[in-house]
This record gives C-alpha cells, structure tokens and sequence, in this order.
C-alpha cells in the first residue's frame, strides 16, 4: 500500500504542476477583475485534501470491499460539507473576490475530481486483479 501511495502522491503532485502552469498561462490573457489572489492556495488545498482522502480510501481498500464503499460514501460526503463550508466562508470574507474564486474553486474541484477518481478506479482495479486467483482447467 506504501509503494502505491506515494506513486498516487506523485502523479497528484505532477497533476497539480501541470494545473498550475496552465492557470498561470491563461492568467496572462485574462483580464485581472476574473484572478483571485487565493489561486496559489487552492492547489495546496486540493493537494492537501486529495491526498487525505486517498490515503484513507486504501487503507479502507485493505479490509474489506464492502467497508470501501461506505469509506467513500462518507469521504466524498465529508468533501463536500468541507468544500462548501470553504466557499461560504471565503465568500463573506471577502465579497469583492467571490465571483473569481467560486468559478475557479468550481474549475479545480472538477479537475481534482475526476483526478481522484480515475486514480481510484485504476488501484481498485490493480487491488481486484491481486485478489484473484487464476482458475485451474481441468
């Protein structure tokens, strides 16, 4: 599970670099009314939290299948109440920058999202091939 971790870690790291270049690219053609100053945040954010949750989806994955589901029912339902509370809130903080950083929260959550996914589907799919034992003919 260690070894896998720290694959994930690391394609979530490139993953995030790749996202920053891309935003800092496009800031250069957007006018600076649509930027908000937390973007740098953001990433260590989704960072942060991505790697949370996987973490504890595999290990949850080393017990049973069943225990995996409800592990990730409860994740996926704890992100969100955590990315809402964030967004409310960011939002009465500071008003002035609301629209800006709840377009790109929106943006990065969609990103890190199926990010996540994708890496889930492929290590539940690793763990089931491993789990399985080849049939004999007879």
């Amino acid at each position: 599970m260690k070894a896998g971790f720290i694959k994930f870690a690391k394609n979530t790291f490139f993953f995030s670099i790749i996202l920053a270049i891309i935003c800092f690219t496009i800031s250069f053609f957007l006018p600076a009314k649509y930027l908000t100053p937390s973007l740098p945040y953001l990433f260590i954010f989704f960072f942060v939290v991505t790697l949370f949750v996987h973490y504890i989806l595999m290990k949850a994955s080393e017990k049973r299948m069943s225990r995996f589901v409800n592990y990730f029912m409860l994740a996926t339902f704890l992100k969100l109440m955590l990315y809402i509370m964030i967004l409310v809130i960011y939002v009465l903080f500071n008003r002035c920058d609301a629209i800006p950083f709840i377009l790109t929260f929106f943006i990065l959550y969609l990103f890190f999202t199926v990010f996540e996914i994708i890496s889930i589907l492929s290590f539940l799919k690793r763990a089931n091939m491993q789990t399985q034992k080849p049939k004999c003919k007879n």
